[in-house]
C-alpha cells in the first residue's frame, strides 16, 4: 500500500460550514497557513436554505448558497486552502496533530472541529424529495415568517418541538402537531405542555407517525398513520417542521475528545476542548441555539483562540523554556500588590546573573494559559529550570537569599 503524502499546516479546520469558514477567515487573516477540509458541499447545511432573513447586514434577505459563497470567497482571499474529501482518522493528543484522509495525512499545530451535524428525519416515503426548502424544514426561527397565515405541521413532542410550535403560532394560522403518544402525553416539560394544549392555533394528532410526504415540486400533503388503528389521514399543509432530534457529526472523535451524552463536542466559552490546541465551533458543539449567526460567532472565537495558542506555544518553547541559559520564572498578579512589589528585586537578580540566567515574568491573569502550561495557579511563585528545560523547583518562597542560592546551584 502506497504511503500517504504528508502536508504541514498551522491550522487544519475539519468542516467547511459557516463556523469552519469563519474560523478560516480569522486564521488566514492572521497569516496562518490554514486548510479547510469539507467532505460534501462547502457551506454546509446553510447552502440548502433558500431564504435567510435574520442574518445581520442583509436587510432584504439573502439565500444560504450566496451567503456561503461569500464566506468561501473571503476565506480564499486570505490564502485559506480547501480539500474536498472525508476525514478518516485523527490524532489530536500530541503537539503535532494529524488529520488523515484517504490519500493524505495533514499535520497541524492546531485543529478546529467544525463538522456540524444533521437533523434527524422520519425516513418516511418521499421524505428526501422535499428536504431543504421544498416543504420540509428543521428551523422555525429561519422559516416562521415565510409561513405567515399558513398551515404547518410539527413532527415531535419534545421541548424543541413544542416550543418551536408555539413560536410558529405567532405567524402561522394553524399548527398541526403529530405526536406518537396517547392523548395528553408528550415528551416536553409540563409548562410547555400546558401552554401548547391551551394554544388555540395548535391541533394535536395523537398516536400518529408520518407514513409519507406527497406533492409535486413542493410538499402539499402529509399522510399520517394512526399507530393503534393503522388508519391513514391525509393532511394539507404548506410546510412540515421536523423536531425529532439532531445528530452531531462526531463519530470519528468518539474516542479522541470529550463528548456529551448526546455526542456533542464539549468546549468552554473560548471554544477550547480539553485537548491543548484542539477547538470546536458551530453546530457540533454542545449548545442551545444553532444558527448561521451563532456558528459565525463560534468560528471567530475558535480562529482567534487557535492563533493565540500557536503564538503562545512559540513563546513557551522559545522564550519561557529557552535552552540558552538557566531559566528563572517569576509568577505575579497585577491585582496582588505584594507580588508586584517584588518585581524590581527579580529584575535586579537577573542583572546579577545576566550572562547565565534568563528571567521571564508572567502575570497569572494576563498570561493565564502560559501559567497553566507550567501548572501554576498561585502567586507569587518562582520556577527554576535547567538549560535542558527540566523544571527543578516551583516554590512560593520568593526571598532574595533563596533565589540566588538556587540559581547558583544550577550554574
Amino acid at each position: 500500500m502506497r504511503e500517504k503524502k504528508r502536508e504541514e499546516y498551522d491550522v487544519v479546520i475539519i468542516g467547511g460550514g459557516a463556523a469552519g469558514l469563519t474560523a478560516g477567515i480569522y486564521c488566514g487573516r492572521a497569516q496562518l497557513k490554514t486548510l479547510i477540509i469539507e467532505k460534501a458541499l462547502v457551506g454546509g447545511l446553510a447552502t440548502y436554505t433558500n431564504e435567510i432573513e435574520n442574518y445581520p447586514g442583509f436587510p432584504e434577505g439573502t439565500n444560504g448558497l450566496d451567503l456561503m459563497n461569500l464566506f468561501q470567497k473571503q476565506a480564499k482571499k486570505f490564502g485559506v486552502a480547501f480539500k474536498l474529501t472525508d476525514v478518516k482518522k485523527v490524532k489530536l493528543d500530541s503537539p503535532k496533530k494529524e488529520v488523515e484522509t484517504f490519500r493524505n495525512i495533514f499535520e497541524a499545530k492546531a485543529v478546529i472541529i467544525a463538522t456540524g451535524g444533521s437533523p434527524r428525519i422520519t425516513k418516511a416515503t418521499n421524505e428526501e424529495k422535499f428536504l431543504f426548502d421544498k416543504g420540509i424544514s428543521f428551523c422555525a426561527t429561519c422559516d416562521a415568517a415565510a409561513n405567515t397565515d399558513k398551515t404547518v405541521m410539527v413532527i415531535g413532542s419534545g421541548d424543541a418541538a413544542i416550543e418551536e410550535g408555539m413560536f410558529l403560532s405567532k405567524f402561522a394560522s394553524k399548527i398541526i402537531v403529530s405526536v406518537i403518544h396517547d392523548e395528553g402525553k408528550m415528551d416536553c416539560n409540563e409548562i410547555a405542555k400546558a401552554q401548547a394544549l391551551s394554544n388555540d392555533k395548535m391541533e394535536f394528532k395523537w398516536n400518529t407517525m408520518v407514513n409519507s410526504f406527497e406533492g409535486q415540486d413542493h410538499l402539499e400533503t402529509v399522510v399520517l398513520k394512526n399507530l393503534k388503528t393503522g388508519k391513514l389521514e391525509t393532511i394539507t399543509v404548506d410546510t412540515c417542521f421536523e423536531f425529532i432530534g439532531y445528530t452531531p457529526n462526531t463519530e470519528i472523535f468518539a474516542e479522541v475528545v470529550q463528548l456529551s451524552k448526546m455526542g456533542y463536542l464539549i468546549t468552554n466559552l473560548n471554544m477550547e476542548t480539553e485537548l491543548p490546541g484542539v477547538f470546536g465551533a458551530g453546530d457540533v458543539r454542545n449548545k442551545e441555539l444553532r444558527q448561521v449567526s451563532t456558528a459565525v460567532g463560534d468560528g471567530a472565537k475558535a480562529g482567534v483562540a487557535a492563533e493565540k495558542f500557536i503564538a503562545e506555544t512559540e513563546i513557551f518553547k522559545n522564550q519561557i523554556l529557552q535552552k540558552e541559559k538557566v531559566g528563572f520564572i517569576y509568577i505575579y498578579s497585577a491585582t496582588n500588590a505584594p507580588s508586584m512589589e517584588l518585581l524590581p528585586m527579580m529584575q535586579d537578580i537577573e542583572k546579577e546573573f545576566i550572562t547565565d540566567v534568563k528571567l521571564n515574568i508572567l502575570d497569572v491573569y494576563k498570561g493565564k494559559s502560559l501559567c497553566d502550561r507550567l501548572a501554576c495557579d498561585v502567586e507569587p511563585m518562582t520556577i527554576f529550570y535547567t538549560k535542558d528545560g527540566e523544571v527543578i523547583e516551583q516554590s512560593s518562597q520568593c526571598d532574595r537569599p533563596h533565589i540566588t542560592e538556587k540559581l547558583k546551584s544550577l550554574l
